[in-house]
């Protein structure tokens, strides 16, 4: 249904989302096919939807309902992957899939309209139910939707996850049947290091350069030529680098949820991770996505206030179930040295699998998170006690000042 227009600079909507990256995009399909009936605009200050990213996902991560609103998204699956550690490798029989912000751009253009979508535009101020644009458009709507990411993160404390990616085009076959979601055998280079590896075609291959790091610092220039040396030492030569994205994503430790939610947005819903909606410990934020889409286009009372309240009651609930996992970002943080971080998941690499496939998922058992602490720990007891106590380090505050490049 197209959006009808009221003069040159106002618009009126059913809903409105700020924000066409993952979360927002993921809200819009769902409302799309539960209520075709309504009216959406999401406004993006990018050129396209989704920016420039690769998501990937576990099959596990998300359940038929899930599957069915990622249909059309996915660009590749595999039946297995693999995690190689210094002391160690292992394949797990886990499917895995990616989905391409390209592809996730065409898709939501095809299902919602060119008309229900603006880009290159940035949302300058917003309430419940209106949206002033940089260009000095108006938007009326039911409701207001933000997802445009984090902010003020200055009530959470914890470290970062910060990553450069390329997608090669190689000059011979990589020989890589599945993909490799971490290794580790790579110098431990400014906190814990992995390189990861997604095989998109047999002379294609995404590489990702991920560190777990104390600052938010991205030395883009240096993970570049990481990235080169890695294809190099696997005998891969580059032919061509297809694309490229970077990021700097929250690992957090603790903070005030309270404090977090009110400097994030008012009385206006939220989204993705401008409501906190992503795993602890990896930053992982696409199975949350996808169970809060499908939750919002169920609600029978779509205005801005009921969402608003459905928003902050959602994003309260999952920070109280992320306990356990912000207890395993401080222990990541406070309690190991920056070259011995991998040794905290390393020995976590070794449990049953279906606990490692419910710890992607943020969906831990009770006696999952005994199993992860029991055995031989990966810190000395007493400094993981200290953590976890409160009574010994703990995880600085997150902030981006003068850290990002």
């Amino acid at each position: 249904m197209l959006l009808s227009a009221v003069g040159m600079t106002a618009r009126q909507c059913d809903i409105a989302i700020l924000g066409g990256g993952l979360a927002g995009g993921l809200v819009a399909l769902a409302l799309r096919r539960v209520r075709p009936d309504l009216t959406l605009t999401i406004v993006e200050q990018g050129t396209v939807l989704g920016g420039n990213h690769v998501w990937s996902f576990f099959g596990t991560d998300v359940g038929k309902a899930g599957r069915e609103l990622l249909d059309g998204l996915i660009v590749a699956a595999w039946p297995e992957y693999s995690v190689i550690f210094p002391t160690f490798e292992r394949h797990l029989k886990t499917s895995y899939y990616s989905i391409t912000s390209e592809r996730f751009d065409a898709k939501l253009r095809a299902e919602l309209g060119d008309d229900a979508i603006i880009t290159g535009v940035r949302a300058l101020a917003c309430s419940a139910s209106n949206v002033t644009l940089s260009d000095g458009t108006r938007i009326e709507a039911g409701a207001v939707i933000d997802a445009r990411g984090l902010r003020n993160m200055e009530h959470l404390t914890g470290g970062w996850q910060k990553f450069v990616g390329q997608k090669l085009k190689l000059t011979t076959p990589h020989g890589l049947a599945s993909p490799i979601v971490k290794d580790v055998t790579v110098e431990q280079a400014d906190g814990y290091r992995f390189v990861y590896c997604l095989p998109f075609a047999p002379d294609e291959i995404f590489i990702e350069d991920t560190y777990y790091a104390d600052d938010a610092k991205l030395d883009i220039v240096t993970l570049r030529k990481r990235i080169a040396e890695y294809a190099e030492a696997r005998g891969w030569h580059v032919a061509e680098v297809l694309a490229e994205e970077h990021g700097v994503l929250p690992v957090v430790a603790g903070g005030n949820f309270d404090a977090f939610w009110r400097s994030t947005g008012g009385t206006v819903a939220r989204a993705g991770a401008r409501a906190g909606l992503f795993q602890a410990v990896t930053s992982y934020s696409l199975p949350d996505a996808v169970r809060y889409a499908l939750a919002l286009a169920q609600q029978s009372d779509l205005s801005g206030a009921a969402l608003a309240a459905f928003s902050e009651g959602w994003a309260r609930r999952h920070w109280q179930r992320g306990k356990y996992l912000r207890a395993l970002s401080a222990m990541l943080f406070a309690g190991a040295k920056p070259a011995q971080r991998h040794r905290v998941l390393e020995r976590f690499y070794t449990l049953d699998h279906r606990l490692i496939e419910r710890f992607y998922a943020g969906r831990m058992t009770a006696l999952d998170k005994a199993r992860v602490l029991i055995g031989k720990p990966p810190i000395p007891i007493v400094t993981a006690l200290g953590v976890l106590t409160g009574l010994g380090n703990k995880p600085q505050p997150l902030s981006f000042a003068g850290n990002r490049a």
